[in-house]
């Protein structure tokens, strides 16, 4: 992977805000900078430097994992909080300034760095996570892969619907076979929502409830691979579609497909959720679309960009980016259609393959 090119993307990206270094606390971005996967780090990056300080628990794992990334970086560990936090003060005073992650800081946090660090403290957002937005071919694979298991995780999963079985068995074979199958998880808490009370619930938890004849039933499932996730929704019916569960089937499966069409490098969040929204409207049943249309796929679940009508992001080639429309009504249930694409500079590639043409679950043969 192309780890140890991003501290010098970072860099440039940091010289825009007034600050000479950077101190990072939010592990996703440490991660993403470092390849370092413990749960308690900082990285304070200089102009010439990267330097990575944690405590004793990840000392050797944090440079055997920058090792592996290529990543030259020094590790200082401190063996108490107040030791950490003289590795922390002793690296910034260096610098004139410092630019702290705003959004990953807390008022008492920055209290005591302004007290130890004897520099000023200068507030960015979003210095990182600008850069790790772009996905380069490496985490695409990784995101790819981990639909892969998914897709493989759900087509065997479907054909026992309407066994008898309940939302939170289902959900417990999906995440049994992604491991299996080599995901160290999956993405989320998997959605199974069935019924005409539970399907109404976009991210309704999987309960006891009994998948029964004439139900629909959300499954929304991704896979965890090596930090990267994946994310998917199909929709089915138990038994013969009623014309409102086809009609709505039908509008929803549109509204995603055009989405999907739609996706490319210049089109506006706010354009593409409109996309969809603007099919099921027409189709009688916008006050029905409770939710944005998608959003970014990474090292997070829900990162940028955001696809809903206040978006003012501009997609670019490398966003990893959801499509999925839905509608939901108590007594009726609900439906949801969703796929996983990145932008290219042809337009967009869909990572997950599941079929999404029917509501009807594929069963085995019959002898």
């Amino acid at each position: 992977m192309t780890i140890a090119q991003r501290a010098e993307r970072v860099r440039a990206r940091l010289a825009h805000t007034g600050a000479e270094a950077l101190l990072v606390s939010d592990l996703t971005n440490v991660r993403w900078l470092t390849g370092f996967t413990g749960s308690n780090g900082w990285v304070v990056l200089g102009p010439d430097q990267l330097t990575l300080v944690t405590d004793g628990r990840y000392g050797e794992q944090a440079a055997r994992q920058m090792a592996l990334a290529g990543v030259a970086a020094e590790v200082l560990v401190g063996a108490t909080g107040a030791e950490t936090q003289g590795h922390l003060a002793g690296l910034s005073r260096v610098h004139r300034t410092i630019g702290f992650e705003a959004a990953h800081v807390s008022v008492q946090q920055h209290a005591a760095w302004a007290a130890a660090f004897g520099c000023t403290l200068v507030a960015t957002i979003g210095v990182v996570e600008a850069e790790r937005r772009t996905k380069d071919t490496a985490e695409i694979e990784l995101i790819a892969q981990a639909c892969r298991i998914a897709d493989q995780a759900l087509a065997e999963v479907v054909p026992t619907l309407g066994n008898g079985l309940t939302e939170a068995q289902v959900r417990n074979q999906l995440e049994i076979r992604m491991r299996e199958l080599g995901a160290v998880g999956p993405s989320y808490d998997t959605i199974v929502a069935t019924g005409p009370l539970n399907a109404a619930l976009p991210h309704h938890r999987p309960t006891d409830a009994v998948i029964e004849d004439g139900h629909t039933v959300i499954i929304d499932v991704g896979a965890l691979v090596d930090g990267y996730h994946s994310d998917m929704t199909r929709t089915f019916v138990i038994g013969r579609p009623t014309p409102l569960q086809r009609e709505l089937y039908e509008l929803v499966l549109a509204a995603q497909q055009a989405g999907v069409a739609a996706v490319a490098a210049g089109v506006s969040t706010k354009q593409l959720d409109a996309v969809c929204r603007d099919i099921i409207t027409e189709g009688g049943y916008g006050d029905w679309f409770t939710h944005g249309t998608g959003h970014g796929v990474g090292l997070l679940i829900h990162e940028d960009p955001f696809v809903n009508r206040a978006g003012d992001a501009i997609l670019q080639v490398g966003d990893v980016v959801t499509v999925e429309p839905g509608v939901y009504r108590e007594g009726f249930g609900g439906i949801r259609v969703e796929d996983l694409v990145v932008v290219t500079s042809e337009g967009c590639r869909v990572l997950t393959a599941s079929p999404k043409e029917s509501p009807c679950p594929p069963f085995p043969p019959t002898i």
